[in-house]
C-alpha cells in the first residue's frame, strides 16, 4: 500500500509461458524473441508451425538458383516482408552492389529493417522504402534499372498470426485485413458498404467460393438487423450460419475452407490486390536492365493466372527473352517443415 500511495506501479510478474506452444499470441514471448530463445524457435518449426512474429521464407534455394545474383549487381525485393529473402540476396552480393526493398506495411517494415541492420546490412548496401510495389516505375526512376527482382505475393506470417491485424478467422481480433492500416477502410466497413450482390461477386471472383450466394445473404441479413460483424469471430460465425444447411459430418470442414476463402477474398478487395498486381506486372519490364532476371511467387489461382498471362503477353511483345513454361514448386521437405509453402508457385522471366 505504501508503494501505491507514492504513485509507484505495483510489480507485475511476466505471463507464464504455457507449454511448448502457447495458444494466445500475447503469451508467446519466447517465439517473439527468436534471438534469445533459439531452442524454442527450432522446436516450433520442427512441428511444422511458424513461430509467432516470424516468417519462414519460401523457395529460397529455387529463387537464388534462378536469379544467379553476382557481387556488384543491383536488385529489388518488391515485397520486403520479414526480410528473409532480402537477407539471402544480400549474402549473394557479398558486400558489393545494392539491394532496394519495398513494403507497404508501416508496422513490419520498421522491424524488418532493424533486423537486417543489426545483421550488418546498412545503408551502404540496403535501402528500404515504404512504398507499394505498384509504384516500381517511380522507384526505378530514382534507383534503377535492376539486374534482379523478386516479388513474393503472399501475406507474411507476422500479419496473419497477429490478432490485432485481423487476417485470420482462427484468432479473435478486429476485422481489418489492411496491409497498410494507415490507409483505406477496414474489412468490417467494406462489408457494411457492400450490397448482397457485390459481396457474392467478391467472394466468387476473388476466391472461387462455392457458397458465395449463401454467405453473402447471411452477412447482408445480419447487417440489416444491426448485428455487428466487426470482428474475425463474428464473420466466421456468419459463415458457419450460412453453411448450416450442409450435412453435419461435412459441415465443419466446409466452414473451415469457406472461412479461408472469404477472408482471402475480403483481403484482396480491401487492398485492391488484383489492381495493384496488374499495375506491377505492366510496369515490370521497364524497370529491368537487359538480361535482368525476375522471380515471382504466387499463392492462389487468381494471382497466378494474372502472372502467367502477363509474362506470356510480354514475351510475345518482345519485352522478355524467356518466361517460365512450367511452375516451380517448393520441395516436399520444405512443405513438411513449413505447411504454408504448399500452395506456392514460382514463375520467372528474363528481360530481353
Amino acid at each position: 500500500m505504501e508503494n501505491q500511495t507514492r504513485g509507484e506501479q505495483p510489480h507485475k510478474r511476466r505471463v507464464r509461458y504455457k507449454g511448448t506452444h502457447p495458444r494466445k499470441y500475447s503469451e508467446k514471448y519466447k517465439e517473439l524473441d527468436p534471438d534469445k530463445y533459439r531452442d524454442t524457435i527450432e522446436k516450433v518449426i520442427a512441428k511444422g508451425s511458424t513461430p509467432a512474429g516470424m516468417h519462414l521464407s519460401i523457395c529460397v534455394r529455387e529463387i537464388l538458383d534462378f536469379l544467379q545474383i553476382k557481387p556488384g549487381q543491383k536488385g529489388l525485393d518488391a515485397t520486403f516482408g520479414y526480410g528473409g529473402h532480402s537477407e539471402k540476396m544480400l549474402q549473394c552480393l557479398g558486400g558489393q552492389g545494392h539491394l532496394y526493398a519495398l513494403d507497404i506495411d508501416p508496422i513490419e517494415i520498421v522491424k524488418s529493417k532493424k533486423r537486417l541492420n543489426d545483421l550488418g546490412y546498412g545503408e551502404d548496401i540496403l535501402t528500404v522504402i515504404h512504398e507499394n510495389f505498384a509504384n516500381i516505375d517511380q522507384v526505378a526512376e530514382k534507383y534503377g534499372p535492376f539486374d534482379f527482382l523478386l516479388a513474393d505475393l503472399g501475406v507474411s506470417s507476422m500479419q496473419i498470426d497477429n490478432p490485432e491485424r485481423g487476417f485470420s478467422y482462427k484468432n479473435e481480433g478486429p476485422l481489418d485485413l489492411r496491409l497498410n492500416p494507415e490507409a483505406g477502410i477496414p474489412a468490417s466497413q467494406r462489408l457494411k458498404e457492400s450490397s448482397r450482390e457485390e459481396l457474392e461477386w467478391m467472394f466468387r471472383d476473388n476466391s472461387d467460393e462455392p457458397y458465395a450466394a449463401q454467405i453473402a445473404r447471411i452477412i447482408s441479413l445480419r447487417i440489416r438487423k444491426n448485428q455487428a460483424i466487426e470482428t474475425t469471430t463474428q464473420l466466421a460465425e456468419a459463415i458457419s450460419e450460412a453453411l448450416s444447411f450442409l450435412p453435419e459430418k461435412e459441415r465443419k470442414d466446409a466452414v473451415k475452407k469457406s472461412c479461408a476463402r472469404v477472408f482471402q477474398a475480403l483481403r484482396i478487395d480491401v487492398n485492391s490486390e488484383f489492381e495493384v498486381l496488374d499495375d506491377f506486372l505492366q510496369k515490370l519490364p521497364s524497370v529491368m536492365a537487359p538480361g535482368g532476371r525476375i522471380a515471382i511467387l504466387t499463392f492462389h489461382s487468381g494471382e497466378d493466372r494474372m502472372v502467367k498471362k502477363a509474362l506470356k503477353e510480354m514475351q510475345k511483345a518482345g519485352f522478355y527473352s524467356e518466361v517460365a513454361t512450367d511452375v516451380i514448386r517448393p520441395s516436399a521437405q520444405e512443405c513438411a517443415r513449413n505447411p504454408r509453402a504448399r500452395s506456392t508457385k514460382m514463375r520467372w522471366a528474363v528481360k530481353a
